[in-house]
């Protein structure tokens, strides 16, 4: 098992990522982890002179395609000198190969990746332990937005707000996506994106308000990002639960080991990891004979400002289907689409879990 975890940190422009990246650095080094934090690349290649304004379409193709290479290299060499070190790492890039797509149309997109030898489900399913968008100042706190801190930026706040959503969008379908937004003051902001990256690491943190409901689906879920998941839970002791995950779909698939192990009423360390096809398969073997595997179809999207997941069951308990919001305050604040029925608050209830919807009836 690797010991590196990689996350990205996204958002639209003035979305506090410069200030999270030093608190971050400061924060887990010194609680024994070495961080690496990789720069934002079109920054780099700006100050070197590249023009990502220029109207001549084969410039901007390769200037782009340049940019996908040297994220790559970037991160792919950071990863091996950190899986050298042979201590537990934190690698934290200030943007991700999926922030590319969106400053291009997607026939240029796909012609890249095509060139690369990859595709959109590898880029943004599994190279990323977790995705932390922070949303911008010009939804929320738009007295805080300037440009001051980043000579290459000239975004007014319509177009920072327009390029947030569409760097959201492009990571919709993330199995770890979070949505960090204005709602609270900055420092609550900070500390979000610090939490979020303990329970990665499996540092006990208090657990987060999550909110789940039984939801009717009752019209069209706009750009919503659609995946297969097969959940099979493995034989291990009472104080833990340990699950395999596969996900993604059209025959692309990623693969997860997750690991979750109670530490009081209130804390509880969990640790998810990708892992290759082949251990999967072999994994498999130690499923727990007393539970179902669950299949459902998951719909990941974004509606005001706030990150849904849609689960509709295939088996067992066939087309339930259940919202989960995670990191919400309280009932009166959700905003519920209008394209889905909420049927029952289940937070909490732990029929609903998926560990015991597995369970076999006796």
């Amino acid at each position: 098992m690797s010991n590196v975890t990689k996350i990205v940190l996204t958002g639209g422009p003035c979305a506090g990522k410069t200030t999270a990246m030093v608190r971050i650095l400061e924060h887990f080094s010194t609680r024994g982890f070495q961080v690496y934090t990789l720069p934002e690349v079109p920054t780099m290649f700006s100050a070197a002179g590249i023009n990502y304004l220029t109207d001549d379409r084969a410039y901007f193709y390769q200037e782009e395609k340049a940019t996908m290479q040297m994220q790559l290299y970037l991160e792919d060499r950071f990863t091996e000198i950190a899986e050298a070190a042979g201590k537990p790492a934190i690698i934290v890039c200030d943007r991700g190969t999926m922030d590319i797509s969106a400053y291009m149309k997607p026939e240029m997109w796909e012609a890249i990746l095509i060139e690369i030898g990859t595709d959109t489900i590898k880029l943004r399913d599994s190279r990323y332990d977790a995705v932390l968008h922070l949303v911008t100042a010009a939804r929320g706190a738009e007295k805080y937005f300037t440009n001051a801190n980043n000579q290459y930026r000239s975004e007014g706040i319509e177009l920072a707000r327009e390029l947030d959503k569409k760097v959201a969008a492009a990571w919709t379908g993330h199995p770890h996506l979070r949505i960090i937004d204005n709602s609270e003051d900055f420092e609550q902001k900070i500390r979000s994106v610090i939490a979020e990256i303990s329970r990665l690491t499996g540092t006990p943190e208090p657990i987060e308000n999550e909110r789940k409901y039984i939801v009717e689906v009752t019209g069209n879920i706009p750009e919503a990002i659609e995946s297969e998941i097969t959940q099979t839970y493995l034989r291990t002791d009472a104080n833990q639960e340990v699950r395999l995950r596969k996900r993604g779909r059209e025959s692309s698939y990623v693969y997860f080991q997750s690991t979750r192990k109670r530490v009081s009423d209130t804390e509880y360390i969990e640790t998810e990891r990708q892992i290759s096809p082949n251990r999967y398969v072999t994994l498999l073997e130690q499923a727990d004979q007393d539970r179902q595997t669950i299949r459902k179809i998951r719909k990941n999207f974004v509606w005001e400002k706030q990150y849904f997941e849609l689960d509709t069951y295939l088996q067992p308990h066939l087309e339930l289907s259940i919202l989960q919001i995670e990191g919400a305050k309280e009932h009166g604040k959700i905003k519920f689409p209008p394209f889905l029925k909420v049927i029952e608050d289940v937070t909490g209830n732990k029929d609903y879990y998926n560990y015991n919807l597995s369970l076999k009836k006796k």
